[in-house]
């Protein structure tokens, strides 16, 4: 039997209950030995919430990381701080020999999350991405089926994130909107789904033309940002994210048209849907749904609930078996250089090529003036 993994959990905002909610789904694989936060009675309340008495009994709090992480010398961190502390956080932890689950984004530099992957590889570390989409049902058969020709040739895809936040959502922490520790609708709501569309197409992003914008909301980066991405294949991709619509109706959908069919999938406020058809025009949604529970079981299309569950099982097994897991580190890098890119281009008001041949940090953007 292959021994408990110990987590710590750095960074108790919003996500990080559904970290430890996702911890709990895996006690025979995971276990939790301290939360970090620089406000430690806000980690406290954090770990109390979701924890009964017993359990939080055992688990420390600290407001230190790098005190945290030389103590428990934890076999994964989790780090859910802003954006702009990731490269900082991952780098520490992978020097003392940590692996990670790192939300999105990498980091806010193209050369950043260049280095913490080579740094992931050089410590024999794993690095497991928050990029959620990866990790809902149905989507790797589907992955495998548009790779292995089912539904022929492809012939370009698109992505429409629309999740609305609230003027006082960004209001409630000065970093969040901001260029250097967040970014805007694209670089925090879009990049996961930027991620899905190009992997499950099974391809590589060449270049970008991109324009963004801020049509509702008061902050320094983008509420709105469109992109065509061209890929290696000659397939193209086109990008639509904002926040600046309703909050109440967050929704994500994905589309990919092929030569014998087409696939699409998405959230429709919390709620998972597809629609699949072959070349005849006929759904194919039960095939995928039957092949799903014959492989995974039933529980397995339960995980759209918190795909943070999936996420820290795959890291495990990843761990004990010496595997990549579904979002790796180089998914990491690869995402925030394709979304650096669309930055860019929008920026210099040309097409950028990718990957990008200079480093490209958000913090680049700054000064960068939107049209009326």
């Amino acid at each position: 039997m292959n021994k408990k993994l110990s987590v710590l959990i750095i960074g108790c905002g919003r996500v990080s209950a559904k970290h430890i909610k996702a911890i709990n789904k895996h006690k025979d694989k995971l276990y939790l030995v301290g939360l970090v936060d620089t406000n430690e009675s806000f980690a406290k309340k954090t770990l109390n919430d979701y924890t009964d008495k017993e359990y939080s009994s055992k688990v420390s709090i600290y407001s230190d990381y790098q005190k945290a992480v030389l103590e428990k010398k934890p076999d994964i961190v989790a780090i859910t701080v802003p954006s702009g502390l990731h490269y900082q956080i991952a780098e520490f932890c992978l020097n003392n020999n940590c692996n990670l689950l790192l939300e999105k984004p990498m980091a806010m530099s193209s050369s950043e999350c260049k280095k913490l992957y080579e740094l992931s590889e050089k410590m024999h570390c794993k690095i497991a991405m928050g990029h959620i989409y990866r990790y809902f049902p149905l989507v790797g058969l589907l992955k495998d089926d548009l790779k292995n020709g089912k539904f022929g040739k492809i012939l370009y895809g698109t992505i429409s994130v629309r999740w609305g936040h609230s003027q006082d959502y960004y209001n409630s922490s000065a970093w969040r909107g901001t260029w250097k520790s967040d970014g805007g609708a694209l670089m925090n709501q879009s990049i996961h789904a930027i991620d899905l569309l190009i992997w499950l197409m099974s391809d590589e992003s060449v270049s970008v033309q991109a324009m963004l914008a801020k049509r509702l909301l008061e902050i320094e980066a983008e509420d709105l940002g469109l992109a065509v991405i061209k890929l290696k294949s000659g397939a193209l991709a086109s990008i639509e994210g904002t926040t600046a619509t309703p909050e109440d109706d967050k929704q994500a959908s994905f589309n990919i048209y092929c030569e014998k069919g087409h696939v699409a999938l998405g959230l429709n406020k919390g709620k998972p849907w597809l629609d699949i058809t072959n070349e005849n025009g006929k759904k194919v949604n039960g095939h995928y749904i039957l092949e799903q529970v014959k492989k995974y079981g039933v529980s397995s299309i339960l995980s759209a609930t918190n795909p943070h569950t999936a996420i820290y099982g795959n890291l495990a097994n990843s761990i004990y078996n010496n595997e990549s897991p579904i979002a790796d580190g180089i998914s990491g890098y690869t995402s925030v250089d394709t979304l650096l890119g669309i930055y860019k281009s929008a920026r210099d008001g040309k097409r950028v090529n990718l990957p990008l041949e200079e480093d490209f940090n958000s913090m680049d953007m700054q000064g960068f003036i939107f049209d009326d």
